[in-house]
């Protein structure tokens, strides 16, 4: 009863800028979706041990 899905609701791949590969997957939602707008999140990525900015792609 308990397991209904949000409608609008997007899982998308925030991929490393530092060109690691290394990557965090977010859930978007509905109204981040309509409004067209790419997130962009300065995040930790330990392959190279700092804070880089990591920028939305879609998931595969």
């Amino acid at each position: 009863m308990g397991d209904k899905k949000k409608a609008g609701a997007l899982f998308v791949r925030l991929v490393s800028t530092a060109g690691t590969g290394f990557f965090y997957v977010k859930k978007k939602t509905k109204t981040l979706v309509t409004n067209q707008t790419k997130l962009e999140f300065r995040k930790f990525d330990p392959r190279v041990n700092c804070h880089v900015l990591f920028k939305e792609e879609k998931m595969k």
